[in-house]
């Protein structure tokens, strides 16, 4: 698409700030970390004080004392705790250059496409409080077609959905840009809720967040089993009614029943935005059919369930889980081909 960067090495680095996982790109040398967007930390003389960052945070997460908390910074694709997120985000950049001082970088971080102003802004200052020397924004939809490997130069419409685990992006681009675009706050995170408040309503049991996420991630599927129970995983919880620890089994189809409010928001985000496109860039999505990327996209037989409500072609992208880095990443490497497409000033 672009020539390649060929340059001397260099400390600038694009970011996918993500709700459930942090990327990092290192111009000239691809993606260099991928760590869980959690930060575990305690209070000491009134400030909080980090205990741990990424991985060892997340292995904290509903296992602490009242007096340490571990939490994600990042909400719905955007800071939920601003001092939390600069804290991580200064770890993060120290990891990658195995140092406690560094040049200070240009850092490029893609925000969802629905970001306010403020949230906008709030992003820029953590990344330039945690040692930026210039922050840059780039539309999440655009990171993700780029990433996913999208000529979005080319005066023809492409579609492309990014599942997040915060938000889902839904967009028609061309000639660079977007021609339509919509961020609904679906993701991973609202299906593994969704899991937890079914298995509370329908089996009187209490699961927490991480035993969700598995649930997902083994059994997950967009579409009832033929069967009408599919595979099945056992689980622990706690027991409601009696009030103590519980062994039980969980099918794929309860899986798919918890899931279906959270799928039908995403076909209904994709159905009005194909309602929404200009009729010549219609035929071209018709023709090329639509993109999926995130960790959403390889939930079990969400392309078949798109496609049938859809009528589209549906790919998922070779690397769904880090298209978006690997699109921000691309971006500051073809900067000059793509100047539109990273705001420095907002």
């Amino acid at each position: 698409m672009f020539k390649l960067f060929s340059g001397l090495f260099s400390y600038d680095m694009a970011i996918d700030l993500g709700t459930a996982n942090t990327l990092v790109y290192v111009r000239g040398r691809g993606i260099v970390l991928n760590e869980p967007s959690v930060v575990a930390y305690h209070f000491q003389e009134g400030r909080k004080q980090v205990l741990a960052v990424g991985e060892s945070a997340k292995s904290m997460v509903g296992r602490t004392p009242g007096s340490i908390r571990a939490i994600r910074p990042m909400r719905d694709g955007v800071i939920a705790d601003f001092d939390v997120a600069e804290e991580m985000i200064k770890y993060f950049i120290r990891r990658v250059h195995k140092r406690t001082t560094f040049a200070r970088p240009k850092i490029v971080v893609c925000v969802p496409y629905g970001a306010t102003a403020v949230e906008k802004r709030a992003i820029r200052q953590s990344v330039l409080s945690a040692g930026a020397r210039k922050a840059g924004l780039i539309a999440e939809p655009i990171a993700a077609a780029i990433g996913a490997g999208l000529r979005i130069t080319d005066p023809k419409g492409s579609m492309i959905v990014d599942i997040g685990g915060g938000t889902t992006e839904v967009a028609v681009l061309s000639l660079g840009d977007i021609v339509y675009a919509n961020s609904i706050r679906v993701g991973g995170d609202q299906m593994d809720a969704s899991i937890i408040d079914f298995l509370r309503r329908r089996h009187n049991m209490l699961i927490g967040e991480s035993t969700s996420e598995r649930i997902k991630h083994t059994l997950g599927t967009a579409k009832m089993p033929s069967d009408g129970t599919g595979r099945k995983l056992k689980v622990r919880g706690r027991d409601l009614i009696k009030g103590v620890p519980k062994e039980f089994m969980i099918s794929q189809a309860d899986v798919a029943e918890a899931l279906e409010g959270s799928l039908q928001q995403i076909c209904s985000a994709v159905q009005t935005a194909l309602e929404s496109t200009p009729p010549d860039l219609s035929s071209d999505i018709s023709d090329n059919g639509l993109m999926l990327t995130g960790g959403g996209a390889l939930l079990g037989n969400l392309d078949e369930v798109l496609r049938e409500q859809t009528g589209l072609a549906i790919s998922i992208a070779n690397e769904s889980l880090s298209c978006v880095a690997l699109g921000t990443g691309k971006s500051l490497e073809y900067e000059k081909h793509l100047p539109h497409v990273i705001d420095y000033h907002s």
